[in-house]
């Protein structure tokens, strides 16, 4: 079970860019003060600043220094934001996840969520290895829960180890209604940040957003 500890990084990106926002807006802001700091004392004593436009920017000051505080108090949530999920993925290590995307193939059934179109009296299961070239086509009842691809060929020969994509035809009669990626299950070995976003490790070295994943179950 492993848990990639990008967090610390992850905080440490998102404290630096909104550092950034923070260093500028401190700027206006003690630059603001300056300014008005600089108007008070050199102003004509015999015409002196309104009280109505001395309220003014003094307004403008606070809502200055309001700024400041929210961009830090949003840096914070979002820092805890980052280690909440973080922690949250750390539980589907060791599951199978399902997601629309590339499959390992090592010599073990590859378990295959079809889904075809509703409306579809026929389908087919299109095998592309990591290339893209059509290795493999095989028809399913449109009506089938799930597909064990056992990864070999008409003559019982096994094909090559590596990642294998699945996608499905769906007829009505002899005409092609839809083309869909097919979802696999595969096991989850690593979860970590990225960008802001957690990305799951599957089983191969494929990587999936975890928001693409439609399904969690314990390994069969």
């Amino acid at each position: 079970m492993q848990v990639t500890n990008t967090t610390a990084s992850q905080a440490a990106t998102q404290t630096g860019n909104a550092a950034t926002d923070t260093t500028a807006v401190n700027s206006d802001y003690d630059v603001f003060l300056q300014l008005l700091t600089a108007q008070v004392k050199n102003q004509d004593p015999l015409d002196p600043m309104s009280s109505d436009d001395f309220s003014s920017q003094l307004a403008q000051f606070s809502a200055v220094e309001q700024q400041v505080k929210t961009n830090d108090l949003l840096e914070a949530l979002g820092v805890q934001m980052s280690v909440m999920g973080m922690g949250e993925m750390a539980t589907w290590i060791g599951l199978d996840a399902r997601a629309a995307a590339a499959a390992s193939f090592d010599g073990s059934p590859i378990s295959i969520s079809p889904n075809p179109a509703a409306s579809a009296d026929r389908a087919v299961l299109v095998v592309r290895d990591s290339s893209g070239n059509e290795v493999q086509r095989q028809d399913f009842t449109p009506s089938t829960d799930e597909i064990q691809w056992a990864g070999v060929d008409g003559n019982g020969a096994p094909f090559a180890s590596g990642l294998y994509t699945f996608e499905v035809e769906s007829y009505s009669g002899d005409e092609l209604i839809a083309t869909t990626k097919a979802e696999i299950y595969s096991r989850v070995l690593e979860a970590k940040s990225r960008n802001g976003e957690t990305i799951l490790v599957l089983e191969g070295g494929v990587e999936v957003p975890s928001t693409s994943v439609s399904a969690l179950r314990d390994p069969v």
